[in-house]
């Protein structure tokens, strides 16, 4: 079985696809939001990174072209916004949890 056609690997990419959506929607809307929806906001956000760097895991892990292509795509995308090449992408995972982490402090102090 390829990959992408496992239930899980699907299942968690449409969950991932309705997170990125919802933070898209509301992105915008961020600076006017109560606290509450700020944090339910970043509560969305810290669970969409770790639902990222699991997937981007089991692309590490896999044998399959059809993942090792896709991270691959990931390393590209990322040299492209300016990581260096040969970046650790978890490293890039890591202070995004640093930032989503401060982001709840600062809220928690307003």
């Amino acid at each position: 079985m390829s990959f992408f056609q496992s239930d899980v690997v699907r299942a968690e990419m449409a969950e991932i696809s309705e997170l990125q959506e919802e933070i898209y929607n509301n992105v915008f809307k961020f600076p006017s939001m109560s606290n509450d929806d700020k944090k339910y906001h970043v509560d969305i956000l810290e669970r969409l990174l770790e639902k990222q760097r699991v997937m981007y895991t089991r692309l590490s892990l896999s044998d399959d072209p059809d993942a090792k292509q896709m991270k691959e795509q990931i390393t590209q995308s990322a040299a492209m916004m300016g990581l260096p090449k040969g970046a650790d992408i978890n490293n890039v995972f890591n202070d995004m949890s640093k930032a989503v982490s401060l982001m709840k402090d600062q809220i928690d102090k307003s």
